[in-house]
């Protein structure tokens, strides 16, 4: 029960400060969007990084229905 008024304590600190100067609530702000921006870069960067096994697969399962494509629209054109 306790933990639940330390973590109150500690929110109602923040949010007096931020309330009470615009300074802080800028810089607030600005640490969010930066957390924001960093978590989006690491989901994109484990979605495409090409050491995963399941994005090489995906890779390489492109790459042979393209050329699959192109094999059949050049044997066509001959």
């Amino acid at each position: 029960m306790q933990n639940y008024y330390i973590w109150f304590g500690l929110f109602a600190v923040i949010s007096y400060i931020i309330i009470s100067d615009k300074n802080t609530s800028d810089a607030f702000v600005y640490i969010v969007d930066i957390a924001k921006i960093r978590i989006r870069k690491k989901i994109w960067w484990l979605k495409n990084n090409p050491s995963n096994p399941i994005v090489k697969y995906l890779m390489w399962k492109r790459s042979i229905k393209m050329a699959k494509e192109i094999q059949k629209e050049l044997t066509n054109k001959n």
